[in-house]
């Protein structure tokens, strides 16, 4: 989890038994953003913003052709039960390929 992320987010899906590691907890939370989707990648873990500066790192390294482990978006406004229920799902059935070199935005459906 990038620290833009709703700490509401994070828990609620503690809560549900999703295995989250956010930037701060990985000693990660001052880096830039291309440093911290690089760590990401090395954790073998999606990146979940809700930082839209993300999206123009993403957007560069899809023109390169770089690898990156993926970025899941989630828009401010949206409800945090809505996130939670989203990111526990790619978390529980999604797999690592699905989203490799990808933005996926949330809401999902």
């Amino acid at each position: 989890m990038d620290h833009n992320v709703r700490r509401a987010i994070t828990e609620g899906l503690k809560r549900r038994g999703v295995d989250v590691l956010t930037a701060l907890e990985a000693g990660a939370h001052r880096l830039p953003d291309a440093v911290l989707l690089d760590r990401a990648g090395e954790l073998g873990r999606l990146l979940v913003t809700e930082d839209s500066d993300f999206m123009a790192e993403a957007a560069e390294r899809q023109r390169r052709g770089a690898d990156f482990a993926g970025v899941v978006y989630a828009r401010q406004d949206l409800p945090v039960r809505l996130c939670v229920e989203d990111l526990e799902l790619i978390a529980k059935v999604g797999e690592r390929e699905d989203f490799a070199g990808r933005v996926t935005y949330l809401p999902l459906r």
